[in-house]
């Protein structure tokens, strides 16, 4: 198991991209890859920062991030915890307190799954498969609509694999050819392809979601990297500091490449990488980041091994 202060240095390896990336132009300038992020120069209003793989690893918290984040929350920063998870907040906030992420490292959460409620709930009346494990109920409660089989279905409300630790997409494929025989309709409530668990990578809803647009299914998608949980997170950050806050004065900080940091591109924010088992083994450098990287539009300001 990864120790709770740090990540490990890895070597770079993409499970998110299956398309191969060229490198970089030697003209681009090298992402920096620093030690602290107080190095990466002055000090924004807020952080839209990513929970797994960058607080925690799904089963012990990484306490340089806590610390970092509890200190810039002492500078007058705000930290909203800005996750693909898809359960509500207040289901993210009791599993941080079983992990161990402290309450003072953030101000607020916002989930995939809050932005997937309204979703859901756009469907008032319809018969809702819910696709997911049992651990994600709650994203679907006083939704004012019934949950039902899958051969009863109007609507796939897609939360993950029912059993993740033994489950491929691949095991869906029968499951998912018959919605789309139908023309279901889905909602895929975490966007994330993998995520790391402890030191295995396992799949998420959207990399279910991802097989059922190949059928030529319709997807509808609830967190990063689309712009509405952009939205959402102003709104929250707007409340949160009383006042309107400037994309430019916002720092989005993960380690998901086409979720974290893709979407803050698109979201006109600027952003650091931090290089979990998702896209990175054992060594951090310049030269795998630019093989990550190779869109200018895209690449972070800086990456980091954790946060710290």
């Amino acid at each position: 198991m990864m120790s709770n202060l740090t990540h490990p240095l890895r070597t770079i390896r993409c499970y998110s991209c299956a398309m191969t990336k060229p490198t970089a132009k030697p003209t681009d300038p090298p992402i920096p890859i620093l030690a602290s992020i107080d190095d990466l120069g002055p000090p924004r209003d807020a952080w839209l920062t990513d929970i797994w793989g960058v607080m925690h690893n799904g089963v012990a918290p990484f306490q340089s991030a806590s610390e970092a984040c509890i200190r810039f929350r002492e500078g007058g920063g705000t930290v909203l915890l800005l996750s693909n998870a898809p359960r509500p907040h207040t289901s993210v906030a009791e599993q941080l307190d079983r992990i161990g992420v402290p309450r003072t490292a953030w101000d607020a959460i916002l989930t995939s799954g809050d932005a997937a409620r309204a979703l859901i709930g756009a469907h008032a009346g319809r018969r809702v498969f819910p696709l997911g494990p049992a651990r994600d109920a709650p994203v679907y409660d006083g939704l004012p609509m019934t949950l039902s089989d899958a051969a009863t279905a109007e609507i796939v409300s897609c939360t993950g694999l029912f059993d993740d630790e033994t489950e491929t997409p691949d095991d869906y494929a029968t499951l998912l050819a018959d919605f789309a025989a139908r023309d279901i309709p889905m909602i895929c409530a975490n966007p994330d392809l993998t995520v790391e668990r402890g030191n295995k990578i396992v799949y998420c809803a959207g990399a279910i979601a991802a097989e059922y647009e190949k059928l030529g299914g319709e997807v509808s998608y609830a967190g990063k990297p689309h712009g509405p949980i952009y939205d959402l997170a102003f709104d929250a950050l707007a409340k949160l500091r009383a006042q309107e806050v400037s994309r430019e004065r916002v720092l989005a900080i993960g380690d998901g490449i086409r979720t974290d940091i893709t979407g803050a591109a698109r979201a006109g924010i600027a952003s650091v990488f931090i290089a979990s088992g998702i896209h990175v083994e054992s060594e951090l450098t310049s030269r795998g980041l630019d093989e990550l990287f190779p869109d200018p539009a895209i690449r972070p300001l800086a990456a980091m091994t954790a946060l710290a």
